[in-house]
């Protein structure tokens, strides 16, 4: 099958690959446009699977929130540069939504596009965390994304019952700066609760404290752990002298969802 120079051009322009590349592409396949594209993708994804094992600690995490469905995707590159792409930034956009829509799991159905990224940027390029939280009837859905250098890089959801739409987001404001790993202090996995107790006491025991007091002081430091790692217990960002359950008051939160680039 023919081909001519346009042709060229055009599988050039759909794959991100070299001229002298696209041409020996639909050479090695007669002209078939669609065997060439595979025929390139195989070849750059073999050219690129070195890059398989370069750090990518950069990216961009893209928010949606459509009614009571909210979605977080993280997209990994190597780069800033790549990060804040367009092309990169629609691409975790697109994952996000179809993520909302979906499911998480819908976000295989794009594994043969990020391939095709991964050739045209160039870059060791990697679907990090997605996050979905789907609120009851009834619940609010808080969300917050930080903007740094034209990208998202810290994402925030978070489900709550008998809240105002404000203060759903202002939790989700909380969240994204306090950053907890639990949501209360009875979600903090007992193995976890049990080296940071061994730890705190060697610590006071090596500051020299008194034997005998050594239990109220772990409990009093282990009290300033929960502030630390729980949600409920943390001060709230905008008035450190009150904690987030005294802020919410009667509402509840029911869930969330942090997602960050590095």
């Amino acid at each position: 099958m023919a081909f001519t120079a346009k042709d060229v051009q055009t599988l050039r322009q759909s794959t991100g690959a070299g001229m002298m590349d696209a041409k020996k592409a639909l050479e090695a396949n007669d002209g078939d446009f669609e065997a060439a594209k595979q025929w390139l993708r195989e070849k750059g994804l073999a050219a690129s699977s070195n890059r398989g094992d370069r750090e990518n600690t950069q990216g961009v995490v893209a928010l949606v929130v459509n009614g009571n469905v909210g979605a977080i995707v993280k997209l990994k590159s190597e780069t800033d540069f790549v990060a804040g792409s367009d092309q990169f930034k629609q691409e975790a956009a697109t994952l996000a939504e179809l993520v909302a829509a979906k499911g998480e799991a819908a976000v295989a159905e794009r594994a043969s596009i990020l391939d095709d990224l991964k050739i045209v940027l160039k870059e060791n390029i990697e679907l990090g965390t997605v996050a979905r939280i789907e609120a009851a009837p009834g619940n609010v859905i808080g969300s917050y994304l930080h903007i740094q250098g034209g990208r998202g890089v810290n994402a925030v959801l978070v489900e709550m019952s008998g809240a105002s739409d404000e203060l759903a987001h202002d939790v989700a404001v909380h969240i994204g700066f306090a950053r907890p790993k639990y949501l209360s202090r009875d979600k903090v996995p007992a193995d976890v609760l049990d080296r940071e107790r061994a730890t705190l006491e060697a610590l006071s025991r090596n500051e020299g404290k008194p034997e005998a007091a050594l239990p109220k002081i772990v409990e009093g430091r282990i009290n300033g752990f929960f502030k630390d790692v729980a949600l409920l217990e943390q001060p709230y960002a905008k008035d450190d002298k009150q904690s987030v359950k005294q802020i919410i008051g009667s509402a509840t939160i029911v869930n969330y969802a942090q997602v960050e680039i590095g």
